[in-house]
């Protein structure tokens, strides 16, 4: 099972973005979207951003999974890019 995490662009150089979530940093390839730009949202998958969120569905995503984790108990002090 594959689960998209929404990451926020911290950084890009050419093609590759920096994104983060929770702390966590990774790159990302930009090649697959147009017009992104730092502070934008977007999902990954297989190291390629292959959609981009608005803000407020991106936060909203990250809450609601940061309860399931909460409320699952069996991983104390995971975060939302631990999925």
């Amino acid at each position: 099972m594959c689960l998209a995490v929404p990451s926020k662009i911290i950084e890009i150089q050419d093609s590759l973005a920096r994104v983060e979530v929770d702390g966590v940093v990774r790159e990302a390839s930009l090649l697959l979207l147009d017009d992104m730009k730092i502070g934008d949202y977007v999902i990954v998958h297989a190291g390629f951003a292959i959609s981009k969120l608005d803000e407020q569905s991106a936060l909203q995503t990250l809450e609601d999974m940061r309860s399931i984790l909460a409320a699952d108990g069996t991983r104390d002090g995971a975060s939302a890019a631990d999925v």
